[in-house]
């Protein structure tokens, strides 16, 4: 049993492999709620995403012991929960646009920026702030949502968010910098930046410039001229304070309470599976 080391994953994995129940429990608690809540940025939609809370889990139950762990654990469980999003977005095409409360305000899936002894005013700003930017995450693309989502919600590297989606590395960054950029925009009003100017051609994308940063696409020499810039630049400071908060936000989501409902039908589920017993769905 792995009661003692319930978080040596190596040890898990192959206790769980091997039948035991125990592991396979611990296993499926660590991840549901991150997988809750790619479902919910990526389905859009409470009921949609707890199905695929479902069907990943058990899909990955199913598969353990052919997973031969050349990719993280998490990175399988994304792709898993990636090709059941898909299916629901294609069943779905008029789902509405934004998810519902999975049930009472504790169970707001974005985490409050840290700020000390925040003023009433300051704390309805921000409940606002977060509640715009879970409107723009759900308004992008999916191709840019889903990226953003595993990079900076779930922290997987760039390769790994690659291998998820099927795309290059490359594309990856691109559609990563895009998304951040667009986010960053749908939240001007609360970052206080500036609106954007065409007009100032002698400033350098710093937006771009500093996502790219982010990911280690430009060189030691680059960053110290940015950092000069800025420096010298007000009007560029406050461009690079907003979008650095803009990835702090999303870094810093917590993860939703997984429904009680849920927890015990995807328990029930492996259980099933391992005895060989035929089991429903939990709804």
């Amino acid at each position: 049993m792995m009661r003692s080391e319930p978080f040596d994953e190596p040890r898990l994995l192959e206790a769980a492999r091997n039948g035991d129940e125990h592991a396979m429990g611990l296993l499926i608690e660590r991840y549901q709620p991150r997988v809750l809540r790619f479902g919910l940025r990526m389905c859009r939609n409470v009921e949609d995403a707890q199905d695929v809370v479902q069907d990943t889990l058990l899909a990955a139950a199913r598969g353990l012991k052919r997973f031969e762990g050349r990719a993280s654990i998490s990175t399988w469980l994304y792709t898993i929960a990636r090709s059941y999003c898909i299916k629901k977005r294609r069943r779905s095409k008029f789902a509405p646009p934004r998810e519902e409360s999975l049930n009472d305000d504790d169970n707001d899936d974005v985490r409050r920026l840290a700020a000390p002894e925040r003023s009433p005013e300051q704390a309805a700003m921000d409940r606002e702030m977060e509640a715009a930017l879970r409107v723009a995450i759900d308004g992008l693309e999916p191709m840019y949502r889903e990226v953003l989502v595993l990079r900076d919600m779930e922290g997987l590297t760039a390769p790994e968010v690659a291998q998820v989606v099927g795309a290059s590395v490359g594309a990856v960054k691109s559609r990563l910098h895009r998304a951040r950029a667009r986010i960053r925009e749908a939240l001007l009003p609360f970052l206080q930046a500036d609106v954007e100017d065409a007009s100032n051609s002698d400033c350098p994308d710093v937006i771009e410039l500093f996502s790219k940063n982010l990911e280690g696409e430009i060189s030691e020499s680059l960053c110290h001229q940015l950092q000069s810039h800025v420096d010298r630049c007000p009007r560029c400071k406050r461009k690079c304070d907003s979008i650095q908060r803009v990835v702090l936000m999303c870094r810093t989501q917590r993860e939703p309470i997984v429904p009680e409902q849920l927890r015990t039908a995807v328990s029930e589920a492996v259980r099933a599976l391992q005895s060989n017993k035929p089991t429903g769905s939990f709804r």
